[in-house]
């Protein structure tokens, strides 16, 4: 199943409350060949992000996270401070997932529960959209 734009675009950054579904999008992620890390709130994928030992290409993030920061402060925090990251924030209700995808440089953003496919897919447009950039 991974592709050969998996490897250019090698880590993931998962954040979600919910750890069953982050759980289940993180291990079908890795299946696709991407390492991912797993976050729990927005203030531990920033602590993540600022990490010296980690690269992040991509951070896909519930927009409802435990904590004081919620998926659109987190994708505010990296557009200011990890330029080049890109975000796609994820919601279950509908409304909110199009108000976040305003937050996002690319595509809509995606509603939960997941399909693992589409999240591959719309990961991958990513790598697309910068390579014709």
């Amino acid at each position: 199943m991974p592709s050969e734009l998996n490897s250019t675009l090698q880590t993931i950054l998962v954040v979600d409350g919910d750890v069953i579904t982050r759980t289940v999008i993180a291990d079908y992620l890795r299946h696709c060949g991407y390492r991912v890390i797993e976050a729990n709130s927005g203030e531990e994928a920033v602590e993540a992000l600022q990490h010296e030992g980690f690269k992040v290409d991509v951070v896909l993030s519930d927009v409802s996270l435990p904590g004081r920061m919620s998926g659109f402060l987190l994708s505010q925090w990296v557009r200011q401070n990890k330029p080049g990251v890109d975000v796609v924030l994820s919601s279950v209700v509908e409304r909110v997932a199009e108000a976040a995808s305003d937050l996002c440089e690319e595509g809509p953003a995606l509603a939960k529960p997941y399909d693992p496919k589409t999240v591959v897919d719309h990961i991958n447009r990513l790598k697309v959209g910068k390579s014709s950039r």
